[in-house]
């Protein structure tokens, strides 16, 4: 992680991006990394969440481009009990995307959230939103801890 912190802002958006995706990596160390070193938390929000938010996008992508075989030849679905989670996921499921920022749960969340055809905008809201305060939350945890 040192290495991407090596770049500064731009290796932080690769992690982010990185950690976004479907790809196991974090980003928390190259954000509190660069936060040690001094770079502006302004900048280190807006590129950590933009790089983690197009990783989502990107993961979103897939479950898009990959609906019918995930679901149809994957799991064998009949397309009665697929339309049937569209409809319950339209109704309840958005919200769920405030958490995609988490371990474990986000990508498979992002991914699902395309394969069921979740509405992009509703999507990249709701995870810029999360993301953005899980990264907001940790700068201010490592200002209070660490006086920065």
């Amino acid at each position: 992680m040192e290495l991407l912190a090596d770049f500064g802002y731009w290796g932080l958006f690769l992690s982010g991006f990185l950690a976004g995706s479907i790809l196991p990596a974090s980003s928390e160390a190259v954000l509190l990394i660069l936060a040690s070193y001094g770079y502006q938390p302004l900048g280190l929000l807006a590129f950590a969440t933009a790089g983690n938010v197009l990783g989502a996008v990107f993961n979103f992508w897939i479950g898009w481009q990959s609906k019918t075989f995930l679901l149809e030849k994957v799991l064998r679905m009949p397309k009665s009990a697929i339309d049937a989670a569209l409809a319950r996921s339209q109704k309840y499921g958005v919200w769920a995307m405030l958490f995609a920022w988490m371990p474990v749960i986000g990508d498979p969340l992002t991914i699902v959230a395309g394969v069921i055809r979740m509405n992009f905008w509703i999507f990249l809201v709701l995870v810029t939103i999360g993301k953005f305060a899980r990264y907001y939350v940790l700068l201010n945890g490592y200002e209070l801890i660490f006086g920065q």
